[in-house]
């Protein structure tokens, strides 16, 4: 099940919303529990099972890194072992196998692993609840209901942000749920729904079009990853959005993921500010632990490389994304090699487009089917197909021009319109009043199963 979807939004939410309300406090987090796990078990039932094993497993190793001193490292290293393990067995298994046939040349072969959806997130977040409980930062929780609660929480279950035990661990025993959290959450999670509604699945038909490569041209290649680095950060983006508002409508505050990346002056900037949840996860459960940039700079680097390895490989059981971790990193060291000195001496601009160019070419290796795609793909943005006006003409139409000025209009801050949305009571009414009429069209548009209200605008 997805936020998107009409099961959603006319079945599951409201009916939850209605017995989470009715029902006595001390039942919530049960209901919200039973609830998620439904969720869960949607699209595949027998992934409920690994979910309950691990929180299971995980409950009990909080008790023994906590309270068995003589234990406490070996049952790190068991929860560690325990969750990357699955995790590896899961999504990493069949690349592995297949890696390696390819570079010995044998023939091994094993049955293909479905990969249960949203593994990757519930478990980086059991990781930091047992390294926390490790660390002292938290006390193991008792309530094995509420830590389950904590990993199978549905609004962030499936394309996060990736939440920490420690910040949630206070809103799980007790929360309110107020009248204007709940105002709160209804804009925000409308504001997620209509991005990923209105602008990343518009832009997916002409970033499918471009990648096929059917219609060679240097202009589209430029437009189409454009139009994907816009797809993928309000697809990413609007499920963050969607998620904090569910979130706000249960008494739970999670911390944001994404806060205007395209206006980064530097890839460290755009690290700070993409995807903070993971990277920052990263930060602070490995890239620290290793040492960080306090034992000189060669160890530095190193680190980054293992981080930025990792932080590809996390995405996705490909080479591509490898290759798309070691280049954010290769980059990340030239900047503190000196680069970004000489980057603060430029003049803004030309930091922007520094960045946004690095960006674009990242998207390139994480979006391209394979190392040799992406190649030929960066080729196409800067050698002439031969055709490149006619096959633009013949990709590009009005409403792919709509939606791709709206999504670089919309990634950006508007400082002033917020602070007089702020100030002015009827300019927010008005905000919000624009706000649910797009909503209402994203409504239409998704449950009318493909139709566009937007084909009869003539732009």
């Amino acid at each position: 099940m997805v936020f998107s979807s009409s099961v959603f939004l006319f079945g599951f939410l409201p009916v939850l919303l209605a017995v989470y309300f009715i029902a006595a406090e001390r039942y919530r987090n049960a209901i919200l529990f039973l609830a998620s796990l439904f969720f869960y078990a949607w699209g595949e039932p027998r992934n409920i099972a690994i979910m309950l094993l691990s929180i299971a497993v995980n409950y009990a190793l909080g008790f023994v890194v906590e309270k068995d001193w003589k234990l406490k490292r070996a049952g790190l290293v068991v929860a560690v072992a325990y969750n990357l393990g699955m995790l590896f067995v899961f999504k990493y298994l069949n690349f592995a196998v297949d890696t390696f046939n390819q570079l010995s040349g044998s023939a091994i072969a094993i049955r293909q692993i479905a990969l249960p959806i949203g593994i990757s997130f519930y478990t980086f977040q059991i990781m930091s609840y047992v390294i926390d409980v490790y660390r002292g930062g938290v006390r193991a929780q008792r309530n094995i209901l509420d830590l389950g609660l904590y990993i199978s929480l549905f609004p962030q279950l499936i394309a996060g942000p990736i939440v920490r035990y420690v910040d949630v661990e206070k809103q799980i025993g007790e929360r309110t749920a107020t009248w204007e959290m709940a105002r709160e959450g209804v804009i925000r999670f409308m504001v997620g729904f209509s991005k990923k509604i209105l602008i990343a699945d518009q832009l997916s038909t002409l970033v499918d079009t471009v990648f096929a490569g059917q219609y060679p041209s240097l202009i589209a290649n430029w437009i189409g990853i454009v139009a994907y680095a816009l797809q993928i950060f309000f697809d990413f983006s609007g499920y963050s959005d969607m998620a904090i508002g569910l979130g706000k409508l249960f008494g739970f505050d999670f911390l944001e993921n994404f806060n205007y990346p395209y206006i980064s002056q530097s890839i460290q900037e755009f690290w700070r500010r993409w995807h903070i949840s993971l990277s920052s996860w990263f930060r602070d459960y490995l890239y620290i632990p290793l040492g960080g940039s306090r034992k000189g700079a060669a160890r530095t680097y190193v680190n980054l490389l293992i981080v930025f390895f990792l932080t590809g490989l996390w995405h996705g059981a490909s080479f591509n994304f490898i290759a798309w971790g070691l280049f954010y990193a290769v980059f990340l060291i030239i900047e503190r090699l000196g680069f970004k000195r000489v980057l603060e001496k430029l003049p803004r601009v030309v930091r922007h487009l520094y960045a946004l160019l690095v960006i674009l070419i990242g998207w390139v290796l994480f979006r391209a089917d394979s190392l040799g795609a992406a190649v030929g793909y960066l080729r196409g943005m800067f050698v002439p197909a031969g055709r490149d006006m006619v096959n633009f003409a013949f990709i590009m139409n009005r409403q792919y021009w709509f939606f791709l000025i709206a999504g670089i209009v919309l990634s950006v801050p508007h400082p002033k319109l917020r602070a007089s949305a702020r100030g002015n009571a009827a300019v927010r009414a008005a905000s919000e009043f624009l706000l649910v009429l797009v909503f209402g069209i994203a409504i239409c548009y998704m449950v009318g199963s493909g139709y566009s209200p937007f084909l009869y605008f003539r732009f």
